[in-house]
């Protein structure tokens, strides 16, 4: 208020019109936010790791198979291990981006997943292949973390669910470039093309570590170092306004238990914000709100794979095989088909995250899954039980796949990690989103390592009946659990969570304060004015 007094008496004095500041507001707008935007770029480039290793496995393992002569069950193991090799990596991400930054972890991302790519590219035999998927692994750990929390922390929530959906973006990007790896290179002598196919996944990586040093540090990571200056300093570049600035940074030092009033450039900070005793609190003796958070967060990292769509990115030529396409070209074709609309799906999800929020797009995303898996299961038991070729299944096969790639894409791909990001109190973050894609990954390699199996036990038809009954469920538990959290500051999700299927209660009670806030804050603009 008395700030708001001396810049109007300012205006008096000097002689100056009041719109003079409204006039220089506009310009600063869309640089705030391109800024912003370049920066969750950067960050998210880390995703394109893992997706290019999804989408190139998907063809490479085909080669592989062959070249080296290993079982079904061998290529299971050497599609599925990245993702269990990745928990190392999640685990360690969440103490290492509190120890060295969230940027320069980035940056140790993409330096570990540059070695296991170019080990992958000049393995001799399966066992260094192995070896190399391990170092790999390790490196998409880290980025899988990092990336959702760093754009989450450094943008403004007006378009959070914009930035924060960009991982996801480019793991499509990722998967689309693989798919298209393994079509480009196929005809290659069968000992060289699947080494560089995965050997050339190293070059993103390197562009990644020379685009970080562009990128400044996470906001909320200055200030739990006391470096209040400096996150002020970041603020300022990636608000809409210096008014947005300096709330966020009041909303920030109260979570991180520093006085609103404190204008030290550094500040001396209590020992839990720098991460100690973090793990009793979330596991330990969790508030009902961290209770739920964590629930929420584990859940939707733990049935976006479970639900099995990750089995029909890596394992599309064999379905695509069992639904009666055999020549290598036209299987690694129709895959780049999958990519393309993969890709096409998340872009429109990006854009609409912000506009009809979490829930809608999550619950129509897996609502659209069940149907698709359902049909897909249909298509593929009448080609398995004909003993010609069905044109009509096949059809339903193909479209069924790109359906179900679709509707992942425009909702719980996305979602998952805009939703996960954004949910933990800042001194849970890092911890929490680590424990979210350590779950991800573990049911994600488990989904991977069991998928030829478990055709090969109840059919390929059955097996996407029964992904069908679980994204079903997982319908359910969103529907029940899940508020909406579109527009909330990321210091509002404690009071939105802690109700469990009653969170609508919180949500009115949250829209009751804003208004509040907003009628006060009108008639404070009435008295200065």
């Amino acid at each position: 208020m008395e700030m708001a007094d001396q810049r109007a008496e300012n205006n008096v004095v000097s002689g100056q019109p009041q719109n003079s500041i409204a006039d220089f507001d506009p310009p600063k707008k869309p640089k705030t936010k391109k800024f912003a935007v370049a920066c969750a770029v950067l960050a998210s480039m880390t995703s394109i790791l893992l997706g290019y290793d999804i989408g190139v496995m998907s063809g490479a393992s085909l080669f592989i198979k062959e070249n080296l002569n290993i079982s079904d069950v061998q290529v299971e193991v050497l599609n599925g291990t990245l993702n269990i090799y990745s928990l190392i990596g999640s685990a360690l991400a969440g103490k290492t981006s509190d120890w060295i930054g969230r940027r320069y972890t980035i940056v140790l991302a993409g330096t570990i997943f540059f070695i296991g790519a170019l080990l992958m590219g000049f393995a001799p035999n399966y066992a260094f292949l192995m070896f190399g998927r391990f170092i790999a692994g390790v490196g998409v750990g880290y980025a899988l973390m990092i990336a959702p929390v760093y754009t989450a922390e450094i943008s403004p929530a007006s378009f959070r669910g914009f930035l924060t959906s960009f991982p996801e973006v480019f793991v499509n990007v990722g998967i689309l470039l693989g798919y298209v790896s393994n079509f480009a290179l196929a005809k290659l002598p069968i000992h060289l093309n699947w080494r560089i196919m995965l050997g050339i996944g190293a070059i993103p990586s390197v562009f990644l570590a020379l685009g970080v040093l562009a990128m400044p540090e996470s906001p909320r990571w200055l200030v739990m170092q006391g470096r209040l200056g400096d996150a002020k300093r970041v603020l300022n570049r990636t608000s809409s306004s210096e008014e947005e600035s300096q709330l966020r940074l009041d909303e920030i030092k109260e979570a991180a238990g520093i006085p609103k009033d404190s204008k030290d450039e550094v500040v001396q900070v209590s020992k839990r914000s720098q991460g100690e005793g973090i793990w009793k609190e979330l596991l330990i003796r969790p508030t009902p709100a961290v209770r739920h958070i964590l629930i929420a967060a584990l859940g939707i990292h733990f049935f976006q794979q479970v639900s099995g769509t990750d089995s029909v990115v890596l394992y599309s030529p064999r379905i695509f095989e069992k639904a009666g396409i055999t020549s290598y070209n036209d299987k690694l074709l129709a895959t780049v088909a999958v990519g393309f609309v993969k890709t096409i799906a998340i872009l429109v999800a990006t854009f609409q995250v912000d506009r009809f929020g979490r829930r809608a797009l999550l619950l129509s995303s897996v609502g659209g899954m069940v149907v698709s898996f359902t049909l897909l299961g249909v298509g593929l038991t009448v080609v398995d039980q004909s003993h010609s070729k069905v044109p009509w299944a096949v059809g339903l096969c193909i479209a069924m796949v790109l359906f179900i790639v679709a509707f992942f894409s425009i909702g719980l791909g996305p979602i998952t990690w805009v939703y996960s990001s954004e949910i933990f109190p800042l001194q849970l973050r890092a911890q929490g989103c680590s424990m979210g894609v350590a779950v991800n990954r573990l049911t994600s390699g488990v989904i991977s390592m069991t998928f030829i199996s478990l055709y090969k036990a109840i059919t390929i038809g059955g097996a996407f009946f029964l992904y069908a009954g679980i994204a079903a469920l997982s319908w359910v538990f969103f529907y029940t659990l899940y508020p909406e959290t579109q527009g909330r500051s990321l210091e509002d999700m404690e009071v939105l969570f802690g109700k469990y299927h009653k969170w609508r209660e919180a949500n009115a009670m949250l829209n009751k304060t804003k208004q509040a806030d907003h009628g006060f804050g009108d008639v404070n603009k009435a008295q200065i004015h």
